[in-house]
């Protein structure tokens, strides 16, 4: 595919380009100049919460081709779990035509080279240096174009990245071309394959004579992607396993949600060296919602200022609005120790919102006090587990939240 149809087939797809509503705070994003070396022109805006923690973590959040900074701070769930957690995110725009990031020139994929990696540090050091923030605690997370370029400075910066989660990645490298051309065709289309130790050559080439630790890795893609294709999971599996010297068999096993298949690497716990998510039923529209929050629970956020929800069940909730439209994707997790067969989600409707349609379950009556009933498939539940329900709406400007959800009569925490 060329570029052009990339760029078509991204904004076709993807969920990214629907705005979220902005996140409950006072706190706005705000365009940063003159932040240190950057030899590609790259814009970047900063998300400083009302409330960080003592010395702050800092996410580097990255969009995908035709994006910017400020559409991924809209489209997806970062700056919101910022809010809650305390931490600080940079949104570096990609500043050359497509929007895309550079991720195959030779000076993109070097330590200190003279590329788009450079500009996204001089980012990160200037938060750790305005923000007093943990240098110990420098995270990245991206979408396609954004993906690869967290794969790309995970290798090109293991110095200075901890952990990285790739939505819609390729391994390190595999995009690298010599005729000045920013794409590969064989590369997005999963053809190029190598052994473990070539990939991991390929990253740890990057930064020669580096022998500190190296940045954990979290891989996510859809079995249906048609864009940067699924074979690229299982090369980005190998170079990360060959880069942490652990087993490409996994560790672990588990399937957090019908269609998933999530595999640890090198450790069962959820700090593991490398994991992966496998989704079977999806394309290139990563990441969905509770996506961004299962990454920071990887990078070990999942704590700062907000506790953990208690109860049987939870409850994420996710709206992307438009006009007079909006969806509103909702996960359901079974929190107990015993199993739900059979379930009715009950949440009243902010005014003016009417559901034309829905997936994963029936509702009724369409406004107001409304009941989500389990479909024919999906009515268990077991312990640790959750289901992906949704619907479409209609609304006459308000596109807020539920406030509360109980489930089976009981009570659930909202994350």
């Amino acid at each position: 595919m060329s570029l052009r149809g990339l760029l078509a087939a991204v904004l076709l797809t993807t969920g990214l380009v629907t705005a979220l509503p902005a996140p409950a705070s006072a706190a706005s994003l705000t365009e940063i100049t003159g932040f240190g070396a950057n030899p590609t022109g790259l814009r970047m805006h900063l998300y400083v919460p009302d409330s960080v923690t003592a010395r702050p973590a800092v996410l580097v959040a990255i969009h995908y081709c035709t994006g910017s900074g400020p559409a991924f701070y809209s489209g997806t769930e970062f700056a919101r779990l910022a809010d809650q957690r305390g931490f600080i995110v940079i949104y570096p725009s990609a500043t050359r035509s497509g929007q895309c990031f550079d991720v195959s020139s030779p000076g993109a994929l070097r330590h200190d080279g003279n590329s788009d990696p450079v500009g996204i540090v001089s980012m990160v050091n200037y938060v750790l240096q305005r923000h007093n923030a943990d240098p110990a605690r420098v995270y990245a997370a991206g979408a396609s174009s954004g993906a690869m370029m967290t794969n790309v400075l995970l290798g090109d910066y293991p110095d200075v990245f901890k952990a990285g989660a790739a939505f819609m990645g390729v391994p390190f490298g595999c995009f690298a071309t010599t005729d000045g051309s920013s794409w590969n065709s064989a590369c997005a289309n999963g053809q190029i394959s190598k052994t473990p130790q070539a990939w991991g050559d390929l990253a740890r080439g990057a930064y020669p004579g580096y022998t500190g630790a190296r940045p954990r890795m979290q891989l996510w893609h859809g079995a249906l992607d048609d864009i940067l294709r699924y074979p690229n999971l299982a090369e980005e599996i190998k170079q990360w396993t060959n880069v942490h010297g652990v087993s490409q068999t996994p560790s672990y096993t588990d399937s957090p949600q019908a269609n998933w298949t999530r595999t640890r690497y090198g450790s069962a716990g959820t700090t593991a060296p490398v994991e992966a998510i496998s989704i079977s039923d999806l394309g290139h529209n990563l990441p969905q919602g509770g996506m961004a929050a299962m990454a920071l629970a990887f990078f070990g956020l999942d704590g700062g200022t907000t506790p953990p929800p208690t109860g049987p069940c939870r409850v994420a909730y996710t709206v992307n609005a438009w006009n007079t439209g909006l969806t509103a994707s909702v996960t359901i997790t079974n929190t107990s120790t015993t199993p739900v067969n059979g379930w009715s989600l009950v949440f009243t409707l902010p005014g003016g919102q009417t559901i034309t349609s829905g997936w994963n379950a029936s509702y009724s009556p369409a406004s107001g006090q409304v009941t989500a009933r389990n479909a024919s498939y999906n009515a268990a539940i077991a312990p640790g587990a959750s289901v992906g329900i949704g619907f479409q709406a209609t609304h006459t400007g308000g596109t807020g939240e539920p406030a509360a959800f109980t489930l089976n009569a009981t009570a659930c925490a909202v994350v």
